[in-house]
């Protein structure tokens, strides 16, 4: 806990009335708490349907990160994002070797979802990776991006695995600043598989967690 500085002693600073010592309000640090999370694999069964409610709910996830849709241009009209739209999506990303979908929740509400893969597509590629981190737009900011990073880390960490990567899709200035400050490096510069979309590689080395992540205040 920081403690303010004595006074000095024999007077205050130069420009005090009477010599008093300067006298500054205490500053008051508020704690920063994050809810409780859990976290549970998504599972689609041979055909291929999410529950109603589910779907509903990373519908409205989806949704809710429009500037980011907008960017990635995955989905034909940010502004419209549709159930069936999203479905597809999940199902085809499960339908890769080594896929998990893995969901966040807090308090039961959906506040995450990451997508990651065991091995990347391509056979030179020898990390894990993470495809996708997304937040709820009205749950950013509480420290849940951070939460489920370190979820995915210790996971692969516990797979034996030394390394993790994902890509940035460059003009995405937010999520660079998150990566870089959770300790992700950029390693390389090249377009990704699916769209051709220009792209930042970055890569983490996984050693034993010694403390916190330390992403600042603020970050998703």
């Amino acid at each position: 806990m920081e403690r303010e500085p004595p006074a000095p002693r024999g007077g205050g600073p130069p420009g005090l009335p009477g010599g008093r010592a300067e006298i500054r309000p205490r500053r008051r640090h508020t704690a920063r708490y994050v809810a409780r999370v859990i976290f549970e694999p998504l599972v689609i069964g041979a055909d291929r349907d999410l529950p109603a409610p589910l779907l509903t709910e990373l519908t409205a996830l989806h949704a809710s990160n429009r500037e980011f849709h907008a960017l990635s241009g995955e989905f034909p009209d940010p502004d419209d994002i549709r159930a069936e739209q999203v479905a597809a999506a999940l199902a085809d990303e499960l339908a890769q070797p080594g896929a998990e979908v893995l969901l966040a929740r807090s308090e039961g509400r959906l506040v995450a979802v990451a997508i990651t893969l065991a091995r990347h597509p391509d056979p030179a590629e020898p990390d894990p990776w993470i495809g996708l981190l997304m937040v709820s737009g009205a749950e950013q900011g509480k420290g849940y991006g951070r939460r489920v990073v370190t979820e995915v880390e210790e996971r692969f960490r516990a797979a034996g695995r030394r390394a993790v990567s994902l890509a940035v899709l460059e003009g995405n200035t937010r999520a660079l600043a998150f990566w870089t400050a959770l300790g992700y490096e950029v390693v390389d510069h090249r377009t990704d598989r699916a769209l051709d979309r220009p792209c930042a590689v970055l890569r983490k080395v996984l050693r034993t967690p010694t403390g916190p992540a330390g992403a600042p205040e603020g970050q998703v």
